[in-house]
């Protein structure tokens, strides 16, 4: 039985709504919308049963796990409990200080921040006079290190709650999936945005990302890029449920259709992004996606819907049609095999993963490069755009965004339905993965679709 954890950042506080850096700086509380917000996550969680409550011990994130304490109030959460290991990361030098104030003092440090946090250093004196070399990434990762052992030994197959902090709340995510600082600039965490993970197991194994950053609840399903600066946001979206799905069939290249529970899933992705202004759209050419994006698009008659071959899903060859218990007969621990280890399993008759990152993530960045290459006019910007795939299709999607390779492939899930949101700096840099695998549009914070082959 895996181990949930569920990770809030904090309401926003009267230094976030000031532009000034907190860091490990107490002197901020919740701002009033801060409170609010962390209402609504007690609305959005108030489903959910939770063994376990932890909370940074600094104020701002106190205080938000006082409200969502209140707010749940029904006997299925216990009170929050203060882990010193939660702060949020130390950056002694600038907090208190506006983050305009820091870009003029500080320019050199402040873009090493923005661009290679594992490079940042902060030379620190201390009462007797000597300075030290401080690196708060650094510091920040060993901290995250250190909460996972004891807190999944503890909880074993709970359901865990945790509101922190923007920084160290990536650092969980990060080190969660095995990764180190490199990949902290590639997710986001906004204010009171809910992250799902599942640890399959121990510590060691690393989690799947269930679902991150999800705002629904807020009244802005959608979180605004970083320092406001200008994206190329992607939208993308696995299609609806079908039979196959629901029967835990694989179906891989076989041509199924959506079935009901798909097309009204459809319904639910259309009416979510109702309100997106999108500029251009891509669907895998198979049945499944097509359809899916063709609800979308009703909302967007305007929009023409461009099919890339390449995104079509992974071929299973001789599993197609097969249920699992079929394929383990006829293929003995193959099947164990494409769950621990997916890069090294070929699919007889079919492809591996190897082959379909190949042409996927060469056909994405083909398409990642022509879109920067001619963006909407700046009154137009953020350029929006809908890509509708499939399971495997956008792991490896994902996997490319974070930085990871084919091996970490189960790391992300995709439910039926389910919206990421991909932001690429126009200006370059890595993308960031704003928000994965939202289904509130489909029931709620936890993903509620089918979970059969792919």
């Amino acid at each position: 039985m895996s181990t949930r954890v569920v990770i809030v950042r904090h309401g926003e506080s009267t230094f976030n709504a000031e532009g000034r850096v907190q860091g490990h700086s107490d002197a901020s509380a919740l701002s009033d919308r801060g409170r609010q917000m962390a209402q609504r996550v007690a609305q959005a969680l108030k489903g959910i049963a939770f063994d376990a409550f932890y909370t940074s011990p600094l104020r701002r994130a106190q205080e938000t796990a006082a409200e969502i304490f209140a707010g749940i109030a029904n006997g299925s959460i216990p009170s929050p409990y203060p882990l010193k290991t939660l702060i949020e990361i130390s950056l002694p030098q600038w907090e208190d200080m506006y983050f305009e104030e820091v870009k003029e003092k500080f320019p050199e440090a402040y873009r090493c921040w923005q661009e290679q946090p594992h490079l940042l250093a902060m030379d620190i004196k201390d009462e007797a006079g000597n300075v030290t070399t401080f690196y708060p990434g650094r510091d920040l990762f060993e901290r995250a290190q250190q909460v996972w052992p004891t807190l999944l030994e503890q909880h074993s197959g709970q359901t865990i709650l945790i509101v922190a902090h923007s920084g160290i709340n990536r650092a969980l995510i990060c080190t969660a999936l095995g990764m180190g600082i490199e990949g902290y600039l590639r997710f986001q965490q906004a204010n009171c945005g809910i992250t799902v993970l599942n640890f399959p197991g121990a510590w060691g194994q690393p989690a799947q990302l269930e679902a991150l950053n999800v705002t629904s609840h807020l009244g802005n399903p959608f979180p605004t890029p970083r320092f406001k600066e200008q994206t190329l946001r992607i939208f993308l979206v696995r299609h609806g449920e079908t039979d196959w799905n629901r029967q835990g069939r694989f179906q891989g290249q076989i041509d199924v259709p959506l079935n009901a529970t798909g097309q009204a899933q459809g319904e639910q992705v259309a009416a979510f992004l109702k309100e997106v202004s999108f500029h251009q759209a891509i669907s895998s050419p198979m049945l499944r996606p097509k359809a899916t994006a063709e609800a979308i698009l009703a909302h967007h008659p305007q929009v023409p819907l461009k099919l890339i071959p390449a995104f079509a899903e992974i071929s299973h060859g001789d599993w197609e049609g097969k249920f699992e218990p079929e394929v383990e007969a006829l293929y003995p621990g193959e099947l164990h095999r494409w769950r621990q280890t997916p890069a090294v399993v070929q699919m007889p008759n079919g492809e591996n993963l190897r082959q379909v990152w190949e042409r996927a993530i060469a056909a994405w960045e083909q398409l990642i490069n022509e879109l920067r290459e001619s963006p909407s006019s700046p009154q137009q910007l953020p350029h929006q755009v809908l890509v509708v795939a499939h399971d495997a299709i956008n792991k490896l999607i994902l996997c490319q965004v974070a930085g990871l390779g084919i091996e970490q492939f189960w790391h992300f899930k995709q439910g039926n339905g389910g919206v990421s949101i991909i932001d690429y700096p126009l200006q370059g840099g890595h993308p960031r993965l704003q928000a994965m695998n939202i289904t509130t549009h489909l029931g709620g914070v936890l993903d509620p679709t089918a979970a059969g082959a792919l």
